[in-house]
């Protein structure tokens, strides 16, 4: 009953309405069964015309289409076709072809079948290899129940495959809870199951919100986030940001803590040798360390005493770490921390922070203070086959004071819902807020 001109230019939002098919008004072709391409890729690249009741096939140069019966066509089929499908006052009722302009390149003539076929069921099956299409074409018939389906299914779908292509769709279509998964998704899959192809997919706007963030699970240190970024771009030997490649992912690489990857000897040396941002940065978040550390050595520095969540989230220490199996495990994350030697144990389904001091060996120095305190949040995920959490927990942000060589159990964890291989991710501040100066910060970019 209609044709479909093709165009290439993608639309933000929804397009306007057809005014061929009254609203609510059943058809004998409306429910998208009548469709039929002469062959999947043709039809969709160069057209299609069906005469019904006839064996003719027309192409139409750039659209989908169906012809107006004709004196071709079967008188009963006429009769049927013209009462249901062109009856009533509609200024298309004398028309041989209707036209259904689609500014959208991502619909297809199979996601129209699906969208007009909808309008007489209540169920519609949609599977995640055609659901963009899909939903392009119910937002432009504004099909607000096939729309919210098609959100439904990507959510429950996203996968390594599946989440750039759904993430950018989402952002077309204006489907914040699809966009919202597709960033929790990241957020838990981009350290715990690297993929280089992956990464190389992302924009720049994305990676500079993965990037940034405190909800990020990071494994091991931060000095693999900064490994990780610099898979998507071989940037060795040159101050990379201050090329013209470089440029773009200025914004990126301003969301590094960078003052966990200097406190670590064999780190600062690597991040020196490979140049990736400019001087004046570096040397800004070293005179910030080492004031940081004065203060802690010089000023009875003990810690956070409350919880202050701003700074948290933005500076913050990201590290983690993965299980393979049930057993015991104890560790360190390595780098320079104010003398706050922290092992971390598993053991029996618990969760022990001990706070070293005399009782094992250190390879830094260690404060000899009463009392240290550090902020932290502990998280816990085991995930399936696709990356979707399986369980999770999580202590939230809390403050930990111990005394010298004091243990403390910040997480009692149940058999039942205990699956391996689990990963843990920690963030850790331990040094009060307002020891940080204002050169903490790295200094503004003229060119960004």
């Amino acid at each position: 009953v209609c044709s479909l001109k093709s165009r290439r230019a993608v639309t933000h939002g929804l397009i306007e309405q057809p005014s061929a098919v009254p609203p609510g008004e059943p058809g004998s072709g409306a429910g998208g069964s009548a469709w039929r391409p002469e062959s999947g890729g043709d039809a969709a690249a160069h057209g299609f015309c069906y005469c019904p009741g006839s064996r003719k096939h027309k192409q139409s140069r750039g659209a989908f289409c169906y012809c107006h019966p004709d004196s071709e066509t079967d008188e009963d089929e006429q009769e049927g076709d013209g009462q249901h499908m062109f009856g009533g006052s509609w200024k298309e009722s004398s028309m041989n072809i209707i036209e259904l302009e689609t500014p959208d390149q991502n619909i297809d003539i199979e996601a129209l079948q699906v969208a007009f076929g909808s309008l007489y069921r209540d169920d519609v099956l949609i599977k995640p290899s055609p659901v963009i299409a899909i939903l392009a074409a119910a937002c432009m018939l504004q099909l607000d129940g096939l729309i919210q389906q098609c959100g439904e299914t990507m959510k429950e779908t996203v996968n390594v495959k599946t989440v750039c292509g759904y993430y950018t769709s989402a952002g077309t279509y204006g489907l914040d809870s699809v966009k919202n998964k597709c960033l929790e998704w990241l957020l838990n899959n981009l350290m715990t199951h690297q993929n280089v192809e992956l990464f190389k997919e992302f924009s720049i706007n994305v990676m500079k919100q993965l990037i940034g963030s405190s909800h990020l699970f990071v494994m091991q240190v931060e000095m693999d986030v900064y490994t990780a970024l610099k898979k998507r771009k071989d940037f060795e030997g040159m101050t990379f940001l201050e090329t013209e490649q470089g440029k773009p992912f200025v914004s990126v690489f301003r969301h590094l803590r960078l003052q966990y990857i200097i406190s670590d000897l064999a780190s600062a040396r690597i991040i020196e040798q490979d140049s990736p941002v400019p001087s004046e940065w570096l040397s800004s978040v070293y005179k910030q360390r080492w004031l940081a550390m004065l203060w802690a050595e010089q000023d009875s520095e003990v810690g956070p005493q409350e919880i202050n969540k701003e700074e948290l989230e933005g500076n913050s220490m990201r590290c983690g770490r993965k299980l393979t199996k049930d057993g015991e495990y104890c560790w360190w994350w390595t780098g320079f921390n104010f003398g706050f030697d922290l092992p971390v144990t598993y053991t029996n389904r618990y969760i022990i922070f001990k706070r070293n001091t005399l009782n094992q060996p250190c390879s830094g120095s260690v404060s000899l203070q009463r009392r240290r305190s550090t902020a932290f949040r502990l998280r816990l995920a085991s995930f399936d086959s696709s990356g979707k959490p399986i369980c999770s927990r999580t202590t939230g942000y809390q403050i930990l004071t111990l005394e010298k060589d004091q243990e403390q159990v910040v997480m009692n964890l149940d058999s039942r819902l205990l699956i391996f291989p689990l990963y843990i991710c920690c963030n850790f501040l331990c040094i009060s807020p307002e020891k940080r100066t204002e050169n903490n910060h790295h200094p503004e970019n003229p060119e960004n």
